[in-house]
């Protein structure tokens, strides 16, 4: 059988597990990360610069990306053409125009301690 072990970012199979199956459902669901989607576009300073501004967080979420500028984004671009870059946390609209370190580390924290119930 095949155990998981978590190394840094990295999952690793063990051959050999003892942790009954309950438990190992309680680790992956302690280890899933919220997904952080960046509406953005091509060309775009301001998703440039929050990209670089998200990198000390980057551990703590999935970052999905959605360029607006694609024809199966065309209700991501009408609502937010004039607004990007645009921040969703698991669906949930954070922030607008540029990275608030604050509210960012506060959603997160907030997800991260709902994770623990």
């Amino acid at each position: 059988r095949a155990c998981p072990v978590g190394l840094g970012k990295m999952l690793v199979l063990r051959s050999s597990c003892r942790h009954p199956p309950l438990q190992l459902l309680r680790w992956f669901s302690s280890k899933m990360l919220p997904t952080l989607t960046l509406f953005t576009k091509d060309p775009c300073p301001l998703c440039d610069e929050a990209k670089e501004l998200l990198q000390p967080f980057k551990h703590r979420f999935v970052l999905q990306l959605v360029d607006i500028s694609l024809p199966e984004n065309r209700l991501w671009f009408d609502r937010y053409k004039w607004d990007i870059p645009v921040f969703h946390l698991n669906g949930q609209f954070v922030m607008k125009h540029k990275v608030d370190i604050t509210l960012l580390n506060r959603v997160l924290r907030d997800f991260e301690k709902q994770q623990m119930l």
